[in-house]
Order: C-alpha cells, then structure tokens, then sequence
C-alpha cells in the first residue's frame, strides 16, 4: 500500500455545484494494474513528483483500485449535440477525481479515463483500450509541445483485462489533468435538465474559475459566450496551423476553457487538402480538416442558446446581443487565421495583397497534394519544397513574389525567427503512431517512448529527421482512426 501523501492537494469546487451536474461514483477496481507510461516532468508540475519513484502508488492509484488522500470521485453530467443531433451524455467511463492545487497555485481537473461504469454509462463498459489511452497520451503531449492549448495525459495504466470491441483488445485507464472539463455540453445539459438558477451558477461558476476578469459583468452570460469565442477561434487556428483534425467536434468535446481535449478518432493531415478527414465515424465528413472553423461556429451558437434565457430580461435584447456576439465570428477568425498563415510565411508586415498570396499557395499545394508540414518547413528554410509542386510553373512564380515580400520586411531575423515558431519539422504523423502503437500493444514500448521524446522539440531543426517529413506513400489512402468506446 502507498504510505505517502506524494503532495496530493485536492479541492472540490466543481462538487459544490448543485447535485444535478453529478454523481458520486467510484472507480471500479481492475485485476492487475500495471503502469505502462508515466509522465514523470508533469507530475512534478501538479506537485505529485514523488509519485515517480513509486510504482506501487501509480499502479493503484492512477490504474483506479485505491484513492489518493483527500480525492472524492464523481462523474460528471453533460448532454451534447453529436453530429448535429442533441444527446443526454454525462462521464459513461470517466471519473473525476478532485480538482488538483498545484505549489504554483494553478487548478487543474485529474480524472480517470477507463475507470469503469457510471449512472451515465448507458450500455457501455466503462472501460477503455490500452491502443486508444496510449493514442489520448501521445497526441495530447504533441500538442503541447507545439505550444498548442490541451489536456495532458499524467500515464496509462493497463488493467490486466480484457475489453470487449472488435477485435477484443487489452485494457487500461488514462488519467487525465486538464484545466477543467465544463464543455458547452454543460451548459446544454444544464438548461434541458436544469432550471434557469442552475444556467445562473454554472455561468458563475466558470467565470471564477477560468475569467476571473469577466466577474462582474454587466451581462456575466455575454461575456462568458464572447470570451470561449475568443478563446476557440484562437484554438481552431492553431488546429489548423499545424494540419490538426480533431475528427469528432461534438458540443460535448469543446471545452469552456479553450482547451483541445478528447483525442478520439484526431490525426495530423500530409497532404493538403480541406476536405481531409480520418475518423472512421465521420462518413459525411461534418468534422474535416477545413470544416472545423465552421463547426466551431455551430457549437458556439448551441452554447449561445443555452445562454440565451439569462442574457437579459428582455428576450428580445437578449436575442440582438447575442446574435451580435456570435455574428462577430466570422470577421474575428478570417483575422486570426490569415494572421498565422502570415506567420507561416514569415510576413511579419502584411499587406491586403498578402492575402492573395496565401491563397494561391494554398490552391497549389492542395491542387499538387503538396506535403502541408514539409512544405512549409522548406520555405521556414528559404528552400523550395521536395514536391511535385515545385515543377508547376505557378509555383515558380508564386516562389519568386514570396521570395521578394520576405526581402521587404523590414526586421529579416524577426521574420525568420516567426516561420521558426510557425512551421513545426516534427508532428505525430499517422504512419509513425500507429507503428509505435502496434509494437506498445504488442509489448514493446520503446518506439512509442521514443516518438514522445522526438516530439517534445517540434520545432528544433536539425536537418536530420526524415521520417517527419513524408509519409509512406498512399499510408493516408484508407487509414481510419477509431473513437475507441
């Protein structure tokens, strides 16, 4: 049995919520935790770093057999729109833990992923798959590392038992650190199940939370809607800046916190094109690549709606503002994104022309099916990229006018100090996941370690990585990611 502490810290604001948004629920204990990965630098962040030098402690405590000190286990309630079409959801096989209070006084949810079923489990398990936890792990940290707002993976524990999908898999259960986990499912589910003071609260609530400067607003349900649209436009552009698709834009999976979260059926694109999509359960592609800014929108709107009633007294004000807020979308992200395509290309001075420019570079490459990674690290590099684009005389063209902006800017090293932070040389791409999750599952966690740690510097440019910069050809042709549950 562990015999210490190891700096848990827990505080359990979210449970002081009425008892409608939960259930009390603990883990359901597995046969043989064994600890698979272990995020020794963030555990040392949430001040549990004592906790890597003991195996026994992470096995039990993290595999869901034993409670940290002072943790009080719920399942969270949420409902959301899943491919369009409204759903009364909740933690089916998720369970939260406590709210942990780090030495540098920062929150953050620990939460148990595969820890067994809830009241809100419908017919599912509760369980989750060693493949699809070690997934969640590795893309959560690439995206960190890439500077990228997202939950964290703290390890993955197999549970010595089998789970029952197609085919039959191993089990595991991921623990989960994330700024909190309110979603605009939340707020749905608050308003269908809830009664107005329970939307009242919850708005409250969040805003303590994660806009302290947002308390006290005039109308705290405005400012909570235009700030998580801030927030999310400035998450879809970085999504998009590095060929990002999360592949499963429920309402139940965008986070009040700005946070990417959820990594199901997710994947990096090569080749670009906007109508990418890998997820095995996205047949009408609702959730590809370039869609993603336009469902967004959508989930914003539903959280509009949810926030509607307590907007104003006046309903008809109340619809006017928020129609303002959300109609602000557009203009807000077409600004964000054509300002990081700008940082893209190093135009730390743009001009209304650029525009044209980053357009036509776009309908080349997508025309060409032009590698989107390594064609941008090739102009970080001043170089023309290895690809079929650069025969097209278009291309040549384009290269010479882009050549010659970059000449213009006034600070040159600012310039290429901007594409070096813009244009990543390593991603998580597809071919090189899922061979590191094939050897783990079989037993050999070493490549998968390995691509954890070559992804921790996704920007460094040695020269030297040739496996991160193309993918074997027709990999992508086919290649489905799975939701897991």
């Amino acid at each position: 049995m562990p015999s210490s502490s190891h700096g848990w810290n827990f505080d359990h604001s979210y449970a002081g919520l009425p008892d409608v948004f939960f259930r009390e629920q603990a883990p359901s204990p597995v046969t043989q935790p064994e600890v698979v990965v272990f995020n020794e630098a963030l555990a040392e962040e949430l001040g549990i770093g004592s906790l890597s030098s003991d195996l026994q402690a992470q096995a039990v405590l993290l595999g869901g057999n034993q409670l940290p000190p002072g943790a009080q286990p719920i399942a969270q309630a949420y409902a959301g729109h899943q491919f369009g079409h409204f759903t009364m959801l909740g933690d089916g096989r998720a369970i939260l833990l406590g709210e942990q209070i780090t030495p540098a006084g920062q929150r953050f949810d620990i939460q148990l992923k595969g820890a067994g079923r809830t009241p809100f489990s419908r017919r599912g398990d509760g369980r989750a798959t060693l493949s699809s936890m070690l997934r969640e792990y590795l893309m959560s940290e690439a995206m960190y590392h890439l500077g990228i707002p997202t939950s964290r993976s703290l390890a993955v524990v197999a549970t010595g038992e089998q789970v029952y999908r197609q085919p039959i898999q191993t089990g595991a259960v991921l623990s989960r650190v994330a700024s909190s986990h309110l979603r605009v499912g939340t707020f749905e589910f608050a308003k269908r199940f809830g009664d107005e003071s329970a939307v009242r609260i919850l708005i409250d609530y969040a805003l303590a939370r994660h806009y302290p400067e947002r308390v006290g607003s005039e109308r705290p349900a405005l400012a909570l809607l235009e700030v998580v649209m801030e927030k999310q436009v400035a998450l879809i552009v970085n999504w998009l800046r590095v060929g990002f698709i999360h592949g499963v834009m429920n309402t139940d999976n965008m986070g009040i916190a700005g946070e990417t979260f959820d990594y199901g059926p997710c994947a990096f694109m090569n080749a670009y094109d906007p109508k990418t999509v890998f997820s095995s359960i996205d047949t009408q592609g609702r959730y590809a690549y370039g869609h993603q800014a336009r469902i967004a929108h959508w989930n914003l709107a539903v959280l509009a709606g949810a926030l509607l009633p307590v907007v104003d007294p006046d309903e008809e004000l109340a619809l006017e503002l928020v129609r303002a807020s959300i109609d602000r979308f557009a203009d807000l992200f077409t600004e964000s994104w054509f300002r990081m395509m700008f940082d893209k290309l190093g135009l730390v001075i743009a001009q209304p022309s650029d525009r044209k420019l980053v357009e036509e570079l776009l309908l080349l490459m997508r025309t060409h099916q032009a590698d989107f990674t390594h064609t941008f690290l090739a102009l970080r590099r001043e170089q023309q990229p290895e690809e079929a684009i650069t025969e097209d005389p278009d291309f040549q063209q384009w290269f010479e006018r882009w050549t010659q902006r970059l000449k213009e800017q006034t600070d040159r090293t600012a310039a290429l100090d901007l594409m070096t932070r813009s244009n990543p040389v390593r991603i998580a791409r597809n071919h090189l996941v899922e061979a590191a999750l094939e050897a783990a599952v079989a037993g050999n966690m070493q490549p998968f370690h390995q691509l954890v740690r070559d992804l921790q510097q996704p920007y460094r440019d040695t020269g030297e990585e040739p496996a991160f910069q193309s993918a074997p050809a027709g990999f992508d042709e086919g290649y489905k990611t799975y939701c897991g549950t």
